[in-house]
């Protein structure tokens, strides 16, 4: 960022002028372009910015009672003034001082400008959720207007400061005047948009985004000859403290938009008051969209602490668990102390009772949510599945609740399965519950590890999240059901029956004669492998590859290997399919007058082959693009 200082021609002040943060005015552009169908939302975000900013204050207050010096008045204003064609949006918050307006609205998406700018779509509907998640909520205000002006004071703070833009390549940041601490944002509103300064059409936006909000929202008209009045026009309550049956579908829906800087429509709404040994509040919502977060390493849950309706914090990690952290929502406590500070709540007990009566709580709810309504469950799994699973490896209090609610896609049946539906299912002489890991759903769907069970009408379970091999070390087997592998040790499939098709497949390589291209292979691979062997899960494919029941699974291993957890890879197994025309073309020429050297080229293209449908590298590219190249030319 640089700056430059002129002096004003009609004032002393010093005015200094600021480049916006790098693709500040691309990502500008694309976001009123995209959201435009959805204008009237920039009110709902400035709203919730003065209501944040209040909160703040209000919390700090509680340790620094200079800050507010006996006036608690959190009062949000907006206020019309028809012949300066201007809305402005006045909050008595924590205020900003000169540093804070350059930082927080000098650079425009602090979680990132490059990740907001490449998940902007150009569908409305989906890029409008971005904007509160990306921290960009204030820019809304240029959807109307080519004009922003910010004048702040700091709580305890003599000094104001004007920010003052049009969106455009720069901003420019004056000393100013304020009478109290607070914000005041100054929309100079264009011609086409003149809608927004019709007092019903405000009454009408706030009744409908903003009327949970817990502090009054007042409206003035200004009107030449006349004075000025205030009329509150929201419910000034906070949501969660009324009762279920006066809130609407509609209400509970902007709350979430609200609380979670969102616009997607929640999946599901748990709201209930806990009462007894702890008392507290909590509206907690499941996101109808994944949060851009999701994944982010830090894993921080995002539900607000309120204490006795005050604001606290927003970093929740001591209530809510990791795997939890797709929750959005508020938790009202009524036992915990105003003053709480981080470390306190870290320690506190109440804390960890509340901790674990919530989480009780949403799983109970979930599973509720699983036998009552499986389409809605679906749609949950099908975007919080892989983060519910964490619980599976790190919680095992919870583990069997969680393990219920567990869904997998499996080999045969389309949809989402259950362990408790898999077992249902399971054939008479079946003693195991096989699945299958990789590293996405694909690359599982074609594993040649499944062909065998298929063919024998058992099922497999398809896990294709990072997650799976973890907590699979944690989990042994399901209500008494062994979890097993189908990539490790042997197959089992000798208890199993007969293929379906075994009559149509061609007969096996004799024991003997196999046992000569056996020798010949592992002679060739040398400590390539750990072992050579003939197989009976295979039905298609030649080769498979596989680890020894004491060997880490081959999909654990590959992701220890990109995360540097693993210095090098253990040899696997290589299974033959005797049935298959290329093992029985290998066995004549190994048998041939050229003897185990017939086969050295092969020996590695079939090792190759393996580890390709296993969804890795050959060993050697060149090398392999060598022997595939002699193979074709011969």
């Amino acid at each position: 960022m640089s700056a430059q200082a002129d002096q004003t021609s009609e004032t002393t002040k010093t005015t200094e002028t600021h480049e916006f943060q790098a693709e500040v005015s691309r990502v500008l552009q694309l976001m009123v372009r995209s959201v435009y169908s959805e204008s009237e939302i920039f009110l709902r975000e400035l709203i919730s910015n003065a209501a944040d900013a209040s909160d703040r204050l209000r919390y700090a207050a509680l340790t620094d009672a200079s800050l507010i010096d006996g006036d608690g008045d959190y009062t949000i204003t907006l206020t019309i003034d028809a012949a300066a064609d201007t809305l402005s949006i006045a909050d008595r918050g924590i205020g900003m001082s000169r540093e804070d307006l350059i930082s927080n609205l000098g650079t425009l998406a602090r979680s990132g400008t490059a990740a907001f700018a490449e998940q902007m779509t150009g569908d409305a509907a989906k890029d409008v959720s971005l904007i509160g998640q990306f921290g960009v909520g204030f820019y809304a205000a240029f959807i109307v207007s080519d004009d922003v002006q910010v004048i702040s004071r700091k709580a305890g703070s003599d000094e104001a400061w004007s920010w003052r833009s049009d969106g455009q390549s720069d901003f420019r940041i004056d000393t100013a005047e304020r009478d109290s601490r607070g914000t005041t944002v100054i929309l100079h509103v264009r011609d086409e948009d003149k809608e927004y300064l019709e007092p019903q059409r405000l009454r009408h936006i706030v009744t409908t985004y903003s009327d949970h909000i817990g502090l009054p929202i007042q409206l003035v008209e200004i009107t030449e000859g006349e004075d000025p009045s205030a009329e509150t026009i929201n419910a000034a309550s906070a949501l969660w403290t009324r009762s279920k049956s006066d809130i609407s579908d509609e209400q509970y829906t902007e709350f979430y938009h609200h609380v979670a800087h969102a616009m997607d429509a929640p999946a599901h709404v748990l709201h209930y008051k806990a009462e007894g040994t702890i008392e507290y509040t909590a509206l907690l919502y499941i996101p109808g969209e994944p949060p851009f977060d999701l994944f982010d390493p830090n894993r921080k849950p995002r539900v607000k602490l309120y204490v006795k309706r005050v604001f606290i914090t927003d970093d929740t990690g001591e209530l809510i668990p990791g795997y939890l952290r797709f929750l959005r929502g508020v938790i009202d406590s009524e036992d915990l102390p105003l003053n709480i500070s981080r470390e306190m709540l870290q320690n506190s007990q109440v804390a960890m009772r509340i901790s674990k009566a919530v989480t009780g709580r949403v799983l109970a709810e979930l599973e509720k949510t699983a036998d009552k309504d499986p389409e809605t469950y679906a749609g949950i799994w099908e975007n919080f599945g892989a983060v519910l699973k964490e619980g599976i490896y790190e919680d095992a209090e919870r583990r069997d609740a969680l393990l219920k609610l567990a869904r997998f896609r499996s080999a045969k049946q389309d949809g989402w399965l259950s362990l408790a539906d898999y077992v249902a299912a399971m054939k008479d002489d079946q003693k195991a519950i096989y699945y299958v890991s990789a590293p996405d759903l694909a690359t599982a769907r074609r594993s040649p590890h499944l062909e065998g069970f298929v063919s024998r009408d058992v099922d497999v379970l398809l896990l294709s999240d990072p997650v799976d091999d973890f907590w699979l070390q944690m989990v042994f087997d399901y209500e008494g059901v062994a979890l097993k592998s189908v990539t490790r040790g042997g197959s089992d499939l000798s208890d199993l029956g007969d293929a379906k098709s075994e009559e149509d497949l061609p007969e096996a390589v004799p024991e003997g004669d196999l046992d000569i291209l056996i020798v010949a292979l592992k002679e060739h691979l040398g400590e390539h492998v750990k072992d050579v062997r003939s197989t009976d899960r295979l039905t298609d494919s030649p080769v498979c590859l596989v680890a020894d029941d004491s060997d880490m699974d081959i999909n654990l291993q590959r992701i220890l290997q990109q995360h540097n957890q693993l210095d090098a890879a253990m040899p696997r197994i290589l299974e033959l399919n005797p049935r298959h025309a290329v093992i029985r073309s290998l066995v004549d020429k190994a048998n041939g007058k050229n003897g185990l050297d017939a086969v050295a080229d092969a020996a590695h293209l079939l090792l190759d082959q393996a580890r390709i449908l296993e969804g890795e590298a050959p060993l050697d590219p060149t090398s392999f693009s060598a022997r595939l190249s002699r193979l074709i030319a011969d």
